[in-house]
């Protein structure tokens, strides 16, 4: 049978590269993969230190059970231009950095030791797709995902692709079409077993086919009782494959779902019904490791686009990302717009060679997934470049018919190729609406920006972002208008069926090139910081959320009378999905005020906005008034859900410790996220909380990054990796303010 296992662990790691000691063990450090060449400061650095050449090196015993076998390293992913040996003998070559490759070692394996060395490097190949331009994002050099060794059949199964063709009939079918791996042409003649498993187990349907060719088509028709694939409901199926040949037996299983998805001209549809798309874009990156984060971190990230931020989509900007948050989007009914690697810059002959294979390697890797509904054949933003987009759709339209294409530019009248006109959008236009001094956007007219007078599928790839960067810890009324402007857009798109959706820019702040950001390696451009923690914008999607999921109260101020230039804190903007707010200021009776839906007439849950239609000045405390407690209640079908209160003294009184998880995992360099927050004596973050904290770890793990961290708007965050031993992982945190914090791990 088939074994794949993980080959992460006992690498050797060194800088640099000598093409003449492939066949000789390094001296260097040792490391577990996923793994970064460099692990970077927070800001301020320069990003040439990992451009260069890397070497990593890791010895395989022979074991009796490869005696006949396919023996091979699959490498989930490795940044950038990469090339395997194996005790010297070159065995492949793979210059893109986003998707797997597989590097077979049965032709030069030997009893004993066999040395495997991988080169990796680090420079912006111009050659390679995204570079040779400009960059609005770091590509961190390393083997930055796993690595797992493959021991299957001489002949095995390679890939498959499923399709649901009838997915909204009553009775559906299956349509799965078989890869086989036969690297050395032996003559096949077998049989092919599948079978559809329900999630929990339980047989939907069984087939057999005889196997005399290196691709098998299989089919299951009059399938009954079978769950949609939703958003809502993401019911997952799994199709099991067992070849068996005179060359040995082989398994394979693939998970899918039966769901339908469809851009149009009047919106985009799931499963035959309209759905507003509502999401953000996301970087793969993370303080210090850069890429190389594990499993854990992976889908942390797509728990908290779906369930934090009430996001129904995310688009995977700009390349393929980690299976493992790809699979997450699967579980937890995330959508998924995935693209290939490009900003901007489109390359030579070369180049476009490697931009054209990397649409095949992220369909081939990727077209089982339910949640990928569309996939990015364009360079992001880029200029139009008709031979080779032509190329780009036909490819994918060859590999899967059941997705459409999108090509994400920002230029206006570019030429539609693709399915789906994606349109990253920065200028939008304003008009003025009585009774709100911010005004209303008003999205460009589509016949405007594409020159297409013809219905056609629409969406918004991107707004904000760069437009109106924002920090954590910015002043209240830059805050308010980052929120705003998020807000308005919402609201726009929710309110016109030809726009199927948008995908706000972006998740959360990146590193990024000198030549971008804020001078300091980092684009603020995200609503969360690069800790994942909230910025007020988050709020702004998250109140879009059913509130049972969660209630959400979230003003927008840092409630004091002198912080904001005019002074006060009105207009007052309280992201809710609350029925209605009751709000009392110190001495003056509560009062009841509802959503503002004259202003933001087509969002599911407009925010609540304390201004002059609502409030009085002398309501909210004047100048020359004693400043008072604010108090907010929130209601859902006429109950208190959530109340807020917002002391008008705010004392620092809790040092909240607060880890996503107590358990890690031994041996896979499992990490989890730890956030710090100086909270008031009402429990609210106080955002100019600025001192130090100093971080100790005892056990078998680390702290990613420095232990000293000084407190940024309140919080801060950190990650602790677990280690190869099992035990316990025990965390202090220690602060000159407040008594120190202890708190323990469990690694299993």
């Amino acid at each position: 049978m088939r074994r794949y296992e993980s080959f992460n662990g006992h690498w050797i790691f060194a800088e640099g590269f000598d093409p003449t000691a492939t066949d000789r063990p390094l001296t260097g450090e040792t490391i577990r993969l996923p793994h970064t060449a460099v692990e970077l400061p927070y800001n301020y650095f320069d990003e040439t230190i990992y451009q260069k050449a890397f070497t990593y090196q890791k010895v395989l015993i022979w074991e009796d059970s490869f005696e006949g076998r396919e023996v091979s390293l699959v490498f989930d992913a490795a940044m950038a231009d990469s090339e395997v040996f194996l005790n010297g003998h070159r065995i492949i070559a793979h210059k893109d950095g986003y998707t797997p490759f597989e590097a077979r070692l049965t032709p030069h394996l030997k009893r004993g030791e066999n040395l495997v060395t991988v080169k990796i490097d680090g420079s912006e190949n111009p050659e390679i797709p995204p570079f040779g331009g400009q960059i609005d994002y770091l590509c961190f050099a390393g083997i930055y995902r796993d690595v797992w060794l493959k021991v299957a059949s001489p002949v095995s199964i390679a890939n498959v692709k499923i399709e649901t063709p009838d997915a909204l009939a009553a009775k559906k079918s299956v349509t799965a079409r078989i890869f086989l791996a036969n690297p050395d042409g032996r003559p096949l003649a077998g049989t092919l077993s599948a079978k559809i498993r329900r999630k929990g187990g339980g047989d939907v349907a069984t087939t057999t086919v005889n196997v005399d060719a290196n691709e098998v088509f299989l089919t299951f028709d009059d399938l009954a009782d079978i769950d949609l694939w939703d958003i809502d409901n993401p019911v997952l199926y799994a199709l099991s494959l067992k070849l068996e040949t005179d060359h040995g037996e082989d398994v394979l299983t693939h998970r899918f779902g039966f769901r339908t998805a469809e851009f149009t001209p009047d919106g985009f549809l799931l499963n035959g019904k309209p759905l507003k798309l509502r999401g953000l874009n996301r970087h793969q990156s993370w303080p210090h490791t850069g890429y190389a984060m594990g499993r854990r971190a992976q889908e942390k990230d797509a728990d908290i686009l779906k369930r934090e931020l009430a996001c129904n989509i995310v688009r995977t900007s700009h390349y393929p990302q980690s299976k493992w948050f790809i699979e997450r989007c699967d579980e937890i009914g995330l959508l998924v717009f995935e693209e290939i690697p490009g900003w901007q810059h489109i390359g030579g002959e070369a180049w476009q060679k490697e931009s054209i294979e990397n649409v095949r390697r992220m369909i081939e890797r990727d077209w089982n997934h339910p949640s990928i509904i569309i996939w990015g054949v364009r360079i992001n933003e880029s200029q139009d470049s008709h031979d080779f987009y032509a190329e780009t759709n036909r490819l994918a339209r060859e590999l899967d018919t059941t997705r459409q294409t999108g090509g994400v530019r920002f230029i206006t009248n570019s030429e539609l190729l693709e399915d789906v006109y994606t349109m990253n959008d920065f200028i939008l236009g304003q008009e003025e609406v009585p009774g709100n001094n911010r005004g209303r956007v008003v999205l460009r007219d589509r016949v405007e920006t594409t020159g297409i007078t013809r219905p056609i599928p629409y969406m918004i790839t991107e707004y904000n972002g760069h437009m109106y960067p924002t920090k954590r810890f910015d002043q209240e009324q830059r805050q308010a208008e980052h929120v705003t402007r998020h807000l308005l857009i919402l609201d726009a798109v929710a309110g016109d069926s030809n726009i199927s959706g948008s995908t706000g820019w972006c998740m959360f702040d990146y590193n990024t090139h000198k030549d971008f950001g804020a001078g300091d390696r980092i684009c603020y451009h995200g609503v969360l910081d690069m800790y994942r923690i909230p910025k007020f914008a988050a709020y702004a999607y998250a109140s879009q959320g059913d509130p049972k999921d969660g209630a959400v109260l979230q003003p927008v101020t840092y409630w004091a009378r002198g912080e904001r230039n005019v002074g006060g804190v009105l207009p007052l903007i309280i992201l809710t999905n609350c029925d209605y707010i009751e709000v009392k200021f110190g001495e003056w009776p509560a009062k009841r005020v509802y959503p503002d839906r004259e202003n933001y007439p087509h969002l599911p849950h407009p925010p609540v906005v304390l201004d002059l239609r609502t409030v009085t000045p002398e309501e909210f405390g004047t100048w020359g008034r004693v400043w008072r407690e604010g108090t907010f209640t929130g209601y859902v079908d006429g109950k208190p859900v959530k109340t807020l209160t917002l002391p008008a003294d705010p004392v620092p009184t809790t040092l909240e410790v607060l880890p996503d998880d107590m358990d890690l995992r031994a041996g896979e360099k499992d990490a989890v996220r730890v956030v710090v927050r100086v909270l008031d004596q009402c429990g609210n973050l106080l955002p100019f909380f600025e001192e130090p904290i100093s971080l100790t770890l005892e056990g078998p793990g680390r702290i990613i990054g420095p232990s000293d961290h000084t407190l940024k708007g309140g919080a801060t965050g950190f990650w602790i990796e677990a280690g190869d031993d099992r035990g316990a992982l025990t965390l202090t945190v220690e602060s000159r303010r407040f008594a120190t914090s202890t708190t323990t791990f469990t690694i299993n």
